[in-house]
């Protein structure tokens, strides 16, 4: 039993061995060198001194790095300037101007480009995260998602245009085509669907949860919209509440009404303090007076 277990391991070395030769490249590979580096490409890793475990294949990537280690930098210009640890950069110019960064991950063209010092960021899509220069915590995925965030901190994004306008905003989440998009200082926003919160500036801790939801929202702050319309055309109202489709659809610059249902309080524009529950509550109520949930007046 020795023997054969013996003889079925020698059989497979030299399989292995037969196997290495049909299918090694001729010449040999070259880019390989000490400290767990590998360069391919005009002036890749250029500047390298005690830095280890790096990977740059392409033209200048990570040029400039000398003691920065475990980077991976595949692409035309990528991460250039860094010194920085543990970033991967892949795409055309991706992380090209990071200096100190670490742990960022750009994957598109333009990825980053601007990234300076930011830390702990993703960026997946080209021009994601452009013009990131000091934000850390950002994640950002899609075409040009989170594209003008210089300084803002712990966003996520996800969707083409996402964010896209936001600079130093913080805490907030958008998850849809253009969610959030002209939102600059606005912070802890939540848009989830297409458009949702798309015209948000300044406001914050807004909830939106369907398409167009609170997509005409500016700077009202502390509103909740689940519903596709739901209040769509609130710009600077506060403290509304809006469940099911269209519900608060015309309310603008009034706050604090709450309508639970499809079209519920969807026709009013200037009353305040309302409560409709229910399909079509109070649809046509267009009054200042505070209704109770039957739709009397006070």
């Amino acid at each position: 039993m020795k023997i054969q277990k013996l003889t079925h391991f020698l059989m497979a070395i030299a399989w292995f061995g037969l196997l290495a030769q049909t299918q090694a490249v001729a010449p040999l590979p070259d880019g390989c060198y000490p400290g767990f580096t590998t360069a391919e490409g005009c002036n890749a890793l250029q500047s390298l001194t005690t830095g280890a475990g790096n990977t740059a294949v392409g033209w200048y990537p990570l040029f400039g790095t000398s003691t920065g280690s475990y980077n991976t930098a595949l692409g035309a210009g990528t991460l250039v300037l860094n010194n920085g640890d543990s970033n991967t950069a892949t795409g055309a110019a991706a992380l090209l101007l990071n200096t100190s960064g670490t742990e960022n991950t750009a994957i598109g063209t333009d990825a980053m480009v601007y990234n300076d010092i930011g830390n702990d960021n993703t960026a997946v899509g080209a021009f994601s995260l452009f013009s990131n220069t000091t934000g850390v915590a950002n994640t950002a995925s899609g075409d040009r998602a989170l594209f003008s965030n210089s300084g803002g901190d712990l966003n996520t994004a996800s969707g083409f245009f996402a964010l896209h306008d936001n600079t130093t905003g913080v805490g907030n989440t958008a998850s849809g085509a253009s969610a959030l998009q002209h939102n600059t200082t606005g912070a802890l926003n939540t848009a989830i669907g297409g458009n949702a919160l798309m015209s948000n500036t300044e406001g914050d801790e807004n909830t939106a949860t369907g398409a167009n939801a609170l997509s005409s929202n500016t700077d009202g702050e502390h509103n909740t919209a689940i519903g596709a319309n739901a209040l769509a055309a609130n710009t600077s109202g506060s403290h509304s509440t809006a469940i099911g489709w269209g519900a608060l659809a015309l309310s603008n610059t009034i706050g604090n009404n709450t309508a639970i249902g499809e079209s519920a309080l969807s026709s009013t524009t200037n009353g305040d303090l309302n409560t409709a529950v229910g399909m079509d509550a109070l649809a046509a109520n267009n009054m200042a007076a505070p209704i109770q949930p039957s739709g009397t007046v006070r």
